[in-house]
Order: structure tokens, then sequence, then C-alpha cells
């Protein structure tokens, strides 16, 4: 049975991305209850109300049961056990807590991705202080490598580089002798996501397929479409299906790849990591796409047919970061000067170093000109002196 506009959702989590799925339910005519223990969240700020509390809290869970007809989350480590309980008090839940733990560990994630199939980052699993040695004497093939922690790391968090047994002992007693993954660094010709939404009668659609970007561990620039060769794109395209279909997950679905360098065959394709939710990756799709991947993900809980993805052109998005911030706020004029170029800001009202407080998004007719336009907006926003702070505290 489909939810129908005028009904409550309820959303878990109340950053850029809810705030984001909120505006997309709100203009086709749904409100919104927000669950997130932040007081000032970008999300409880446009929502029609905002229970602030844990997510683990039961009578604020019974709350969202009684008044709410079904609920989505918008990052991904609100706790499984949450959706679960939200399940048994009769509630339409997208994504299912099965599919969360999974993608939420990254110790479960690879397991997962290898025991199905999937190309996976060489990688092994730490769980205490007496895997370490088992591991470098076992795989010194991962060396040097990278030390992720299992949970709760993202935009670069939790991670260290690690070239040797010394170095590996180090960062697995910085990141407190938690749960960790070692994988090992590879040589990329480039990184890829798609955006996979599947709904709860198996029907599914994808995004076309974005080429990513870093700097610092954190998401700087995606291009799309990607410069990739079209076989590689249709691969992608088709593990992210495979995956969604795997978890027999209902959602929106975030699929990242590594494209590795030097095989001569126009790249090899791992799978890096997945995310149960919308994804920075997929922000273009607000202004060049159909249907974004917020109204999608409203379509798949909804229980409504999944929208079109096509796009017009091509596409390029740019994160902004608190670093803008440093003098205030940053001079919008020479970005907004361009007819093609669209800025969405996220209302938080504390910019710190690496905090995603914005992004804009260039359309262009090809990757090429919207790529080219967005660096030199890029350039600009690094080099020019902000305005004055308007209620953003200075970093």
């Amino acid at each position: 049975m489909s939810i129908l506009p005028g009904a409550t959702l309820g959303l878990l989590g109340g950053g850029q991305l809810g705030r984001m799925f909120t505006a997309a339910a709100q203009r086709m005519g749904y409100r919104v209850t927000v669950l997130d223990p932040d007081g000032d969240s970008p999300s409880s700020g446009i929502a029609e109300r905002h229970l602030h509390a844990g997510y683990l809290d039961a009578a604020a869970l019974r709350e969202l049961a009684s008044t709410c007809a079904g609920v989505t989350t918008e990052f991904e480590n609100v706790p499984a056990e949450t959706l679960r309980t939200l399940a048994k008090l009769g509630m339409t839940v997208s994504p299912e807590a099965g599919s969360v733990a999974i993608a939420q560990d990254r110790i479960l994630e690879k397991g997962f991705i290898t025991d199905n199939g999937f190309g996976s980052v060489p990688h092994a699993s730490i769980r205490d202080a007496g895997d370490l040695e088992r591991v470098a004497r076992t795989h010194p093939e991962l060396f040097p490598g990278l030390l992720k922690v299992s949970r709760l790391g993202y935009d670069g968090r939790g991670q260290a580089p690690v070239g040797d047994m010394a170095a590996l002992e180090c960062a697995f007693d910085h990141f407190g002798h938690v749960p960790c993954v070692l994988e090992q660094r590879l040589s990329l010709q480039t990184e890829i996501s798609v955006i996979v939404a599947r709904g709860f009668d198996g029907s599914v659609a994808t995004f076309p397929v974005s080429e990513n970007r870093h700097r610092d561990g954190i998401l700087d620039v995606s291009i799309v479409p990607a410069g990739v060769a079209p076989a590689i794109a249709r691969q992608a395209r088709d593990t992210a299906i495979g995956i969604a279909e795997r978890l027999d997950y209902r959602g929106v679905l975030c699929v990242e790849f590594f494209v590795l360098a030097g095989d001569g065959s126009g790249g090899r394709l791992l799978v890096n990591e997945i995310a149960p939710r919308p994804h920075n990756s997929g922000h273009y799709t607000l202004d060049a796409c159909v249907t974004s991947q917020f109204e999608q993900q409203l379509r798949v809980l909804c229980g409504l047919p999944l929208g079109g993805t096509a796009m017009c052109g091509a596409a390029v998005m740019v994160n902004l970061l608190g670093d803008l911030w440093r003098q205030g706020e940053p001079d919008w004029k020479g970005l907004l000067r361009h007819p093609g170029v669209k800025l969405h800001l996220y209302g938080k009202r504390v910019a710190r170093p690496g905090r995603k407080m914005g992004h804009y998004t260039v359309l262009a007719e090809t990757a090429a000109a919207a790529l080219s336009l967005a660096l030199e907006i890029k350039r600009e926003l690094d080099t020019h002196p902000g305005l004055e702070p308007h209620g953003l505290d200075a970093v």
C-alpha cells in the first residue's frame, strides 16, 4: 500500500542529507518529523516537527511510530536496533535493519562483498591486539596499507596510513584498540560511485556514474558523466544493482568503487564501500536529473513508482567546506553571476575546517566545460576574502 501526500514521515538524523530529503518530501505534500539528539540541526530547522532525543530513546520511538506512516534515515550510523524497534512497532522502514547493520560495519561489509563474489580491495580484519602480529605475518602484501576503524569512520576520519608493523601497532593504539580493517594501498586510475534505488516491489533504477576526486579524505569534486570506459560504467551499475539485490535492500544506496590503473583494459573495478543512504556524490541529481536521489528515497519509502534518472548535459558538483569561512561568510557574487551554477547552503551555524557547509553544481553541455568553470569558481573562492560574519563563528 502506498503512503500518499499529506502523510507525515519520520526521519532519523538531522544533517544536510536529511534537510534535502525533507525539502523533497515537503515539495510533494508530505510532512516530516525529525528525530535527532542535536537541538540545532540542518533538518530540524525546516521540518514540521523535531523530536529532540537519542536514537534509542524508547518514548521518542513510540511517538514516531504513532504519528508517522513511515521512516527513513539520513546517515548510516543510526543504530540498526532503532530500525528493528520501529519495524516491530508497525512502521514502514526504509532501509531495513539487516542491510544497514552490514553497511555500517566495515568488517561485515567487506565480508558480504567478498562472499557474494564482488571484487573487493585486498584486506584483513583486525578485531583485537592479538590479530596484529597474525595479519602482519600472513598478509605482508597489505603493506603499505590503510588502517580503518570498522565503525563510525567517514570523510577521512578513523583512517591512518601504515607502512609496517610498527606503524600498524601505533595506529591501532591511537584508535583505542577498536575493531579495524587493514586495506592494501592500490594504484588508482580514478574513483567512481553509483547511486542505486530499489523499491519494495524489487524495481531498481540507477543514476549516471559519478567520477569523484577527494582531498584529505573528503569528497572535493564529482564529475558526471564519469570519464571512464563505457564497459567500466556498465559494470559499476550492474554491480551496484547486484549488491542492492543481494542485500535485499529497500531504499537509496551508494556504492563506491576504485578503478585500478595500469592493466591496459580500461581499468579494473573493485568495490570500496557502500553507504545505505543518499550520498554526497549524488548531490548533482538535485539540479541535473529528472528525479533527485532524495525524491527517489521518498518514492521508495512511500511505495511510489521510481522516478526517471536521466540527465541533460553534464554536471560537476563541488563541496564547500568550513575552511572557506575563515574570514567570515564567503563572497558569493562571483559564483552567482554564472547562470548555469546552482548554490546549496545547508544552514549550519558554525563553520569548522573540513565541515561540509554546502556545495555548488555547475551545469553545462559537456563534462569538460562544467569542470573548467567549476575549478575556476573554486580558485576564486579559495583566494578571495570573505564578507563580515553573519551569525557564523569564524574559524
